[in-house]
């Protein structure tokens, strides 16, 4: 049984945009420290937790077996998931450190029309319960910013070792079953090491594939709202458009419009803008921060909004505002004054504030 933690280096936002302050997430909250500073799987310490995947804004890693998973979601009427330490009663996965926000969501959507269980050993005593405690943390999070949310069981079923016959309705079909990794662990590292393909792969998507779980199950209840942290713009918004230009997802799109005017042919093209919308796509939006950690006036927030299908697919207008211009040389700037720095700083007569 081979590694199925994949590395995606092209979903990484390093990878998509670098940034000043790169995403180290998954290299932080590993318990088996099994990722290196160059996102380097060490197949070796890796256990499968998941928790790479939950912490991930982007799917950078990601099981390789979660297609099925996902159909096993979709085709079954009775969902019942168990990891390795628990009775085999259901969909075999690695542990609950692989459900992040989106994955949970989706768990309590489906749970309105069909029973959603999940069976765990005891986690107290599995070497991989900081992954476990991160992803109930989450669950506790979903809890309280929708506490009306459909209920979803998890239930202590340690296997005992007792031989046991899964419930028909419950079983997976051959080929979405997942291959249990109890027995490689207890092999020899050394000879595994031989048997392991590449741990990285080539293939990139834009919308992480728990965000993609969950915009299927909200489609398909129609009527069903989620409470999302959607992006929020306040007045003190000078309309720089930096935070566009650093999603990495993009999420977010500047529109401008120019002053018609002939008179302003020959200035230069940011200085014709005359209005600057702000555009969110909500479904690509995977929360990493960064346009609010950039923003210069500190206008960007993250409010819980309730959004149905349509809303969280769409594009939403979030600002519109007009652009600023010194009122002495007309040049752009990018805050509240009314004066350049150039102007700001000279005198009447062009010469420095600070010359005699």
């Amino acid at each position: 049984m081979t590694c199925q933690m994949v590395y995606y280096n092209g979903n990484c936002l390093n990878t998509k945009k670098p940034f000043a302050q790169p995403c180290q997430l998954c290299i932080e909250r590993c318990p088996h420290q099994a990722i290196s500073e160059y996102r380097q799987l060490d197949a070796k310490q890796c256990t499968e937790c998941g928790v790479c995947m939950a912490v991930c804004p982007s799917d950078g890693f990601a099981d390789r077996t979660m297609d099925n998973l996902h159909d096993f979601l979709i085709e079954t009427e009775k969902i019942v998931l168990n990891c390795p330490k628990a009775r085999p009663l259901g969909f075999e996965i690695p542990c609950l450190g692989i459900f992040d926000r989106d994955s949970w969501m989706t768990l309590a959507i489906l749970a309105k029309e069909k029973s959603v269980t999940i069976m765990t050993g005891v986690c107290s005593d599995c070497d991989d319960r900081l992954a476990c405690a991160t992803s109930v943390q989450i669950f506790k999070q979903v809890h309280l910013d929708w506490p009306e949310h459909p209920l979803v069981h998890i239930q202590v079923h340690s296997d005992e070792g007792s031989a046991i016959e899964p419930e028909p309705a419950v079983v997976a079909p051959l080929h979405l079953k997942r291959k249990t990794k109890s027995g490689w662990r207890q092999m020899s590292k050394e000879k595994m090491e031989e048997w392991l393909p590449s741990l990285a792969g080539d293939d990139i998507y834009p919308i992480p594939k728990s965000r993609q779980w969950l915009i299927e199950a909200l489609g398909a209840a129609s009527e069903e709202k989620i409470p999302f942290r959607a992006l929020t713009v306040s007045d003190s918004c000078t309309s720089c458009g930096v935070c566009a230009a650093i999603c990495p997802q993009g999420a977010l799109q500047k529109r401008e419009e120019m002053n018609p005017d002939p008179s302003t042919e020959e200035l230069n093209t940011e200085d014709k803008i005359q209005k600057l919308r702000l555009i969110l796509e909500p479904q690509k939006c995977v929360h990493c921060q960064r346009c609010v950690e950039t923003c210069p006036p500190k206008a960007l927030s993250f409010k819980l909004k309730s959004l149905s299908h349509r809303l969280l697919t769409g594009k939403i207008l979030i600002h519109e505002g007009q652009p600023g211009y010194c009122i002495r040389c007309g040049k752009r700037i990018f805050d509240k004054a009314e004066l350049c720095l150039v102007c700001a700083t000279s005198n009447p007569d062009g010469r420095g504030f600070f010359s005699n």
